[in-house]
């Protein structure tokens, strides 16, 4: 398996999982927690020769799981332990083959929590006889609305049983949930707040419609060889993945979405070094296990400081060096000072590339009372910024209004779009001689304005629809719509 010396965690973790103690565990993904509960487990297992069910593991994830299954058959070699990998799916194999393994019996069951009720209601699988109990990346089954679940599958279990929590993060949630299912834990927190010191971490400033810009010219420049693109929107990974390839780069997108076996043969294909970017939400990042990692991107800034440890801790792994960029725009700026305070450094803020334009300025504390605004010159990009490469990507018309934009209400008036920056004059265009302080507009648009507004004070009240549904005095812009 590759093992030389314990990591800290497992040096940690394992002396107290021996003694039978329950657990509560702070560490990182990457960090060797895995087997920091599998190698005890397994041991006791062995000793003991169960002839049922022993062991329940419960991960957010199928990828997790097929990933802790794949431990379990290396660690276990020589030892014969046996385990199974429950995960949902439509593949009516898959449901089938589990049932004949719950049915014949394993002393390790790995599971997502919604399939593993689903084989309890049917009656395939028995846990009364369950020692212990190992919630892994439990921060994350809460997140992704599981804590229902997993009550009834622990109200299934004995209460004489070993108890092991591991968790990215230690939120007011966990530690709840913490107190309501293990006795009298020890407690283990690595510090989550110092990313690995070979991470070269760097920041730009940008608004919505340059991030891909900026982007691209990474992707052009720098040695990439394999990168994770985080973003926290699920809806804004197939845009990010069209527009990749558009520039011709491999790139492929794992959410829920997309269906079990679409996103496993992602990953593999991404193992495989076959695609250069992989485009993941946070939670659907969980279960990926992947050396070699060059780059991480952050799109957009975690909402949680700890989730941006998380993230750039998929690079720089096993000692090996590696590169964080995240993109903030301006509603983000707040958000990156958290991180900055809680890694106790302040990220460098690197000048974008020719040709993309100023950014906006850092000022978290101004942008944090105006609001901020996502887009270039201050229109907005859309809820929570959605992407875009100097205008809309593609797939954004979809997700319907953008809450009042000016994009929206320039398309109502006729208008043609633009993302140049206010106050600069289209290409072949002659300049507009400056108005002095004090000057009114032109006369002629005052003049359209004025009837613009006596047309609609002479509106009559509830006309009589002509022919195709519209009312006689429908203005342009209701027409437009």
């Amino acid at each position: 398996m590759g093992y030389k010396q314990a990591t800290p965690i497992q040096a940690q973790a394992i002396p107290y999982i021996l003694e039978s103690k329950d657990l509560i565990a702070c560490a990182q993904t990457g960090t060797g927690k895995t087997a920091a509960f599998l190698v005890p487990t397994l041991s006791k297992i062995t000793e003991a020769k169960y002839d049922f069910t022993s062991t329940l593991v419960l991960v957010p994830t199928r990828e997790l799981a097929k990933q802790i299954d794949d431990q379990v058959e290396g660690l276990s070699y020589f030892t014969g332990a046996t385990s199974i990998a429950i995960y949902g799916g439509n593949n009516a194999q898959n449901w089938d083959q589990q049932k004949k393994a719950l049915t014949s019996g394993a002393d390790i069951i790995i599971a997502t929590p919604g399939r593993l009720i689903a084989h309890m209601q049917m009656g395939y699988v028995k846990l009364d006889q369950v020692k212990y109990l190992i919630l892994d990346e439990a921060d994350k089954m809460l997140d992704m609305g599981f804590m229902e679940d997993l009550m009834k599958i622990i109200s299934q279990l004995p209460k004489q049983r070993q108890t092991l929590m591991f968790s990215a993060t230690m939120p007011p949630k966990i530690r709840g949930f913490a107190k309501q299912i293990l006795q009298e834990p020890e407690e283990i927190s690595l510090s989550i707040s110092k990313p690995a010191a070979n991470i070269d971490q760097r920041i730009y400033l940008v608004y919505d419609n340059q991030k891909l810009r900026v982007l691209q010219h990474i992707l052009k420049d720098a040695q990439i060889q394999t990168m994770i693109l985080f973003t926290s929107r699920k809806n804004a990974v197939n845009d990010i993945v069209r527009s990749l390839q558009k520039m011709g780069f491999e790139a492929e997108g794992i959410s829920s979405d997309r269906t079990q076996d679409e996103r496993e043969a992602t990953l593999q294909r991404f193992r495989n070094k076959q695609l250069q970017v992989l485009v993941a939400t946070d939670v659907m990042s969980r279960g990926i296990d992947v050396e070699g990692i060059s780059h991480v991107v952050n799109f957009d800034v975690p909402q949680d400081a700890e989730d941006y440890v998380h993230r750039i801790g998929r690079t720089a792994r096993a000692e090996t060096s590696g590169v964080a960029i995240t993109f903030v725009n301006e509603q983000d700026q707040e958000r990156l000072v958290k991180i900055e305070k809680l890694i106790e450094r302040e990220l460098p803020k690197l000048p974008l590339p020719e040709g993309v334009g100023e950014g906006p300025a850092f000022d978290p504390v101004g942008n944090s009372k105006r609001g901020g605004r996502g887009g270039r010159s201050g229109a907005p990009a859309g809820r929570g910024g959605r992407p875009s490469g100097g205008g809309r990507s593609e797939g954004t018309r979809r997700e319907g209004s953008s809450g009042g934009s000016r994009d929206n209400n320039r398309r109502r008036e006729g208008k043609p779009r633009t993302d140049r920056p206010a106050g600069t004059t289209p290409e072949g265009a002659a300049p507009r001689p400056p108005r002095t302080e004090g000057q009114p507009q032109a006369p002629r648009a005052e003049g359209e304005e004025v009837k613009r507004k006596k047309k609609r004070r002479k509106k009559p009240v509830g006309p009589k629809p002509t022919e195709g549904g519209q009312s006689a005095a429908s203005t342009p812009t209701a027409s437009a719509e």
